[in-house]
């Protein structure tokens, strides 16, 4: 008998239709139960388009009927709109003009989420895609140091025009007030603020925007997945058993608002010693592969604890800025490969 994991493995190999990405990273197999005569899979969709359900509904027959040919494969289908749409009547939707929106996201701070989004952000342009950087962690922007940013956007009588860096536009709250000033704020201000940064900015025209989200699984996450309709969310973690609790918690809500996980990035995954060259797994190594397979996602990559990429987002020019061609560069560019892939099947 399979167990849920490889059964959720054989799903990776049906891709959502008309779409290059596998229904398991777009979130929508939300359960499979194996028994020993039949295998159950589970499927929450948003639309009601009868030829979708019908097509997802006869590859996971195929695929799990080739693969299990002594078990009963049984397809159920959820659709969620309706209800979705019932609770929330006034909900708007935020940067339609933006091809791609995609939450860069910890379950808990200090695993270097932001320089992460900033680096991916640089690589995404890098390979030709017009990109935007929405620092949403509106307690703690760290956008403007890590990018060396210390003005003031401009105003064009309507909205504000996004500083441009590396190539990538750029919007943070960190723009806007005094950088020793501590943004003491209730939820419904940050919810406020967050939906401002996105309305009352510039963002037409873009292929893509990054939102650097806070840690946690608080306001901002929320206010973006009920406003945006977001194509996915990237986890970062790193190794070690406590950053991997929270990370998988992120990953949970996400899915829970119907947000497509497109991975998880085991960040400060191994030092390379600059003089030996010898290889220290400081904080284990494996950890985060180990859980992408048990929740059904895909490690994205690793990225090396490295003197440099820290260095690099002290002085506000991201390792992947400063030299492309760097080990440390290469791994974000790797990464913002898949990513691209995963969005444009190109």
């Amino acid at each position: 008998m399979p167990t849920q994991q490889e059964v959720s493995e054989k799903l990776k190999q049906i891709n959502y239709p008309g779409f290059s990405r596998d229904i398991v990273s777009f979130g929508i197999v939300n359960d499979v139960v194996v028994s020993d005569t039949k295998i159950t899979v589970v499927l929450v969709l948003k639309t009601q388009d009868a030829k979708v359900v019908d097509a997802l509904t006869r590859d996971v027959q195929k695929v799990l009927g080739e693969a299990y040919p002594g078990l009963t494969i049984e397809p159920r289908v959820t659709i969620q709109e309706a209800r979705q749409a019932q609770q929330a009547p006034q909900q708007m939707s935020y940067l339609n003009n933006v091809k791609y929106k995609i939450a860069v996201a910890s379950g808990k701070g200090g695993v270097g989420k932001s320089t992460v989004a900033v680096n991916l952000a640089v690589a995404l342009a890098k390979q030709g895609m017009k990109v935007g950087l929405l620092d949403a962690d509106i307690y703690g922007p760290s956008i403007p140091l890590m990018l060396g940013v210390d003005e003031q956007p401009a105003f064009d009588g309507k909205r504000l025009i996004p500083i441009e860096k590396y190539g990538v536009k750029l919007m943070s709250l960190g723009f806007l007030v005094d950088s020793n000033d501590p943004v003491i704020w209730r939820g419904a201000l940050v919810t406020r603020a967050l939906q401002q940064l996105m309305t009352d900015v510039d963002w037409d025209g873009l292929d893509v925007i990054l939102f650097d989200m806070p840690p946690g699984t608080g306001d901002a996450q929320l206010t973006l997945s009920q406003s945006v309709s977001l194509d996915g969310a990237v986890i970062v973690s790193t190794p070690q058993d406590v950053a991997l609790l929270d990370a998988v918690k992120g990953v949970q809500m996400f899915r829970k608002v119907n947000v497509p996980i497109m991975g998880i990035i085991e960040n400060m995954s191994y030092f390379v010693c600059p003089h030996c060259g010898g290889r220290t797994d400081i904080f284990a190594h494996g950890g985060v592969d180990r859980e992408c397979k048990r929740i059904g996602t895909d490690l994205l990559g690793e990225i090396p604890l490295d003197a440099e990429i820290r260095i690099g987002g002290d002085k506000g020019e991201p390792v992947v800025a400063a030299n492309e061609k760097a080990p440390q560069s290469q791994a974000f560019m790797d990464i913002a490969a898949r990513i691209k892939s995963n969005l444009t099947g190109q």
